[in-house]
C-alpha cells in the first residue's frame, strides 16, 4: 500500500483497520492499568502534612531549586501604574470577624517566644513609605497588576536589630483571630519588595484586602501574602503555614 499524499485520506482494509484498534485498546488499557496503579502507590505512601510523603519531597525538591536561584539583589518585574487595579477579593480566611481598626495592634515576638513589642498602624506609617507596581499571582491560576504601598519589613525588622539573634531563618504571621498563619523564608522577608502594606493604588486597604496591614510580595504566591496582620514572629526555624499543612508547597516562590 502506498503512503497517501499530503490532504488525501489514507484507504484501510478491514483487517488492517481492526488491527489498529486493538492495537490502540491494548495500550490504552495498560497505560490507564500503570496510572491507576501509580495512583495507588502514592496514595499508599506514609503521609507528610496532609499528602503522601512521595509528594512533599518533591515539593522540598522544588523548594530547595526555587531558594538556590534566590537572589538578593534580584527584583521582580515592576509595570507603569497606568496598568494597575485594586486587587481583586480573593478569600476571606482569618478576617471573617468584624474588624476594630482604633483597636487593632501588631504584636511581634523574638525566637524564644519573648515579646519584643507592641505596635499600631501609625508605628508603621512613620517608617519611609515605598510604593511598587506588581503583578500579584494566584496559586489558582490567575494574575493581577496591582499597586501597594507600605514599609518595607526589613525597615521594620532593623527596629529589633538590637535584640534578635544572627539565626533568624524564617518569619511566621499570623492574624489576630489565629484562624490563618503563614511562615516565609527571611530571605523573601528582607527582599526591597517585600511590604507591609497599608494601601492599595494609594488609598487604604480594603477590610476584605487585609486592612489595615497585610504582607505584600511578588517574590511569593498570594496564599503567602497574608492579610490582617496580628502578630509577627521571627523563628530559628520554620514554623506552621495553613495551606502548607494542606499539601501545598511551604516555599511557594516565584
Amino acid at each position: 500500500m502506498t503512503e497517501p499524499g499530503f490532504g488525501e485520506k489514507e484507504e484501510l482494509t478491514e483487517e488492517e483497520y481492526r488491527r489498529r484498534l486493538r492495537r490502540s485498546l491494548l495500550v490504552g488499557g495498560a497505560a490507564s492499568f500503570l496510572g491507576y496503579r501509580g495512583w495507588r502507590w502514592v496514595q499508599d505512601q506514609p503521609k507528610a502534612d496532609g499528602i503522601p510523603q512521595v509528594l512533599r519531597d518533591g515539593h522540598e525538591f522544588n523548594e530547595r531549586i526555587w531558594s538556590s536561584l534566590f537572589r538578593e539583589g534580584h527584583d521582580a518585574k515592576e509595570f507603569p501604574l497606568s496598568d494597575a487595579s485594586i486587587l481583586r477579593v480573593n478569600g476571606t480566611l482569618g478576617i471573617r470577624s468584624e474588624l476594630n481598626l482604633d483597636g487593632w495592634e501588631l504584636q511581634v515576638f523574638g525566637p524564644d517566644g519573648d515579646h519584643l513589642g507592641t505596635h499600631t498602624l501609625d508605628d508603621i506609617m512613620a517608617l519611609p513609605h515605598h510604593d511598587m507596581t506588581i503583578e500579584h499571582k494566584c496559586i489558582e491560576g490567575w494574575a493581577q497588576v496591582t499597586n501597594w504601598g507600605g514599609a518595607r519589613f526589613s525597615d521594620f525588622m532593623a527596629l529589633y536589630e538590637d535584640q534578635l539573634p544572627d539565626d533568624i531563618s524564617d518569619v511566621y504571621l499570623e492574624t489576630p483571630d489565629r484562624r490563618y498563619y503563614v511562615t516565609v523564608d527571611i530571605e523573601t522577608m528582607r527582599h526591597r519588595q517585600t511590604l507591609l502594606a497599608y494601601d492599595n493604588l494609594g488609598v487604604p486597604i480594603s477590610e476584605r484586602n487585609g486592612a489595615p496591614l497585610r504582607l505584600a510580595t511578588p517574590l511569593k504566591y498570594g496564599i503567602k501574602q497574608i492579610k490582617r496582620i496580628g502578630e509577627i514572629h521571627f523563628r530559628r526555624e520554620q514554623g506552621r503555614d495553613y495551606w502548607g499543612e494542606r499539601g501545598y508547597d511551604y516555599y511557594a516562590g516565584l
